[in-house]
């Protein structure tokens, strides 16, 4: 645990639901001291003196409620006020003279999951007040950098990482379920797929018949899904087309 002053290992969160309740236990796991988890309903006079008596005061609302929480917050001058949102920079968290960022590159559908997540050497984006790495170290994770005019990029990487794989396995089940598969046999297929490109990286991993320039392949895929499934998956395979290099008709691209 980082060599601290004990006052700056105190923390109060706004935002009791899943992301601020999963850090709050994480913290508190680690010896930090959660003074309390300010709702929706807490009196203004709570919201507005949330920031004393502790070092950080993290807000965990959803991304467009923040600015507007950090405002009914008064300043003191020795608290780090700390969003989690991926996509926001510092300055939603003005007039705080004290502001960092610190978003967990990790899905957290319950508090237990998500407290066991950010303990288990999770990366973080960081930004603004040293205490934002301090908070990584703490939890045993690993910190990168990511600018204010770099954050929605970042964010939207991290949104096909993760919430677009889920859109396209939910697309996976369905279609799996027309011709009576278990959605099962194909959960393993796709953690052998994440293996690969864990070892050789998303272009050396891609197989099928976009990477081989099979397009008839996938003109017979196309007649046989639903038509409400054909826009998902023709937007895929061109991607598949992109990573692989080739054009519509299969043809590797020049140069």
């Amino acid at each position: 645990m980082s060599d601290r002053a004990p006052a700056l290992r105190t923390v109060r969160v706004i935002g009791p639901g899943r992301a601020g309740r999963s850090m709050a236990d994480a913290l508190a796991s680690v010896g930090w001291q959660v003074r309390g988890l300010l709702g929706r309903d807490a009196p203004d006079v709570s919201v507005r003196g949330a920031a004393k008596g502790v070092g950080v005061l993290l807000i965990a609302t959803p991304d467009g409620s923040v600015r507007e929480v950090a405002a009914a917050v008064e300043p003191v001058a020795s608290t780090v006020v700390v969003h989690l949102a991926g996509a926001l920079g510092l300055d939603v968290l003005e007039p705080h003279p004290r502001r960092a960022a610190v978003h967990p590159l990790v899905a957290m559908p319950d508090a237990t999951v998500g407290s066991e997540r950010l303990r288990a050497g999770a990366w973080f984006a960081v930004a603004g007040d040293p205490v934002a790495s301090a908070i990584v170290a703490d939890l045993g994770g690993r910190a990168f950098e990511v600018a204010d005019a770099d954050r929605a990029a970042y964010h939207a990487a991290a949104v096909i990482a993760s919430n677009h794989v889920v859109a396209l396995l939910g697309q996976a089940e369905r279609v799996a379920a027309t011709v009576g598969v278990p959605f099962e046999a194909y959960l393993d297929l796709v953690r052998g797929t994440l293996d690969n490109v864990a070892a050789l990286g998303p272009a050396g991993a891609l197989t099928g018949p976009a990477a081989r320039g099979d397009e008839a392949t996938i003109a017979a895929h196309l007649a046989a899904l639903d038509p409400a499934e054909r826009a998902g998956y023709e937007a895929m395979a061109q991607e598949a087309r992109r990573l692989a290099a080739r054009d519509h008709e299969g043809r590797p691209r020049r140069g």
